[in-house]
């Protein structure tokens, strides 16, 4: 043992750097080394469904040397190195370059955390920051929505993890609202059984949650109905504008027929001699 601790407190030239201090150098190094290829490896493997291979393989190398540097940094006092001025020339040069790049840093640190947030994913129908369509891509820097007129839209990742995102599909199901118009004179109970056969009869319409069909008030022009429908969120948009023509179609088969808006209107009497006030209406 002295003989190991005598080897390693010789001088290897360099200033007062010992063996022992080179040894350590090397073997934070190292360890720092191992550190940051498993932790590259797992951000790899976690971000596999996420992310393209070519975003992937950049992210993991940034993490990557990153730990390296690190450990660089925390073994250097071993070799006598004095931090202080690197740090504050590197302090000096990061202000300069956060400032130069505070949008693009911003929008890095924003998609790290949608990542792993996870509120959408690629594929979904969404709106967010006043913009609805169909996630394409979801990037590093920025997001990528095609909107529902076919045309591609660019949003930076920090807009998007600032603003409220309405996911379409996030949900499994979703609901849509009819309202529906009889005349008074029909039965608004037989107008409820047989939209809800209609309702029964499309593959998507769910049975659970039921959907809902009842008399919501009575209107100037007739008896108004509202039908609450349930449909997967992939398949929503194809079946409520599907159902409600079938609905009304097999209504008017019945003789429920929905109203053409109505007003009445009174007319003085052309022969009002009398003073009577008599008259007569004309009805639309």
């Amino acid at each position: 043992m002295p003989d190991l601790s005598a080897a390693l407190g010789m001088s290897t030239g360099i200033g007062t750097i010992t063996i022992g201090d080179v040894l350590w150098f090397a073997g934070i190094v190292a360890v720092g080394v191992i550190i940051a290829k498993v932790v590259a490896t797992n951000v790899k493997r976690a971000l596999t469904e996420r992310l393209p291979k070519n975003e992937r393989e950049l992210l993991a190398k940034v993490v990557y040397y990153i730990i390296i540097l690190w450990a660089i940094a925390v073994a250097l006092p071993y070799l006598n190195f004095d931090l202080s001025g690197l740090l504050v020339a590197g302090g000096i040069a990061g202000l300069v370059i956060g400032f130069a790049s505070q949008s693009v840093v911003s929008n890095l640190v924003s998609g790290l955390f949608l990542m792993f947030e996870h509120p959408i994913k690629i594929g979904d129908n969404i709106n967010v920051a006043g913009i609805t369509g169909s996630v394409e891509d979801i990037r590093i820097l920025s997001t990528i929505v095609k909107t529902y007129d076919g045309i591609y839209t660019r949003i930076p990742n920090e807009k998007v993890f600032t603003s409220n995102i309405t996911n379409y599909v996030n949900n499994a199901a979703r609901r849509f609202e009819y309202k529906i118009r009889i005349r008074y004179k029909d039965d608004a109970d037989e107008a409820i059984r047989l939209a809800r056969e209609v309702i029964a009869t499309h593959p998507f319409a769910l049975k659970n949650p039921a959907p809902m069909i009842y008399v919501d008030s009575l209107g100037d022009n007739g008896i108004n109905l509202i039908a609450r429908i349930w449909a997967p969120a992939r398949n929503w948009w194809e079946v409520r504008t599907i159902l409600l023509w079938k609905i009304i179609k097999r209504l008017e088969e019945n003789g429920i027929i929905v109203p053409y808006p109505q007003r009445t209107v009174w007319l003085a009497d052309e022969e009002r001699t009398s003073g009577s006030g008599a008259g007569k209406s004309l009805e639309e």
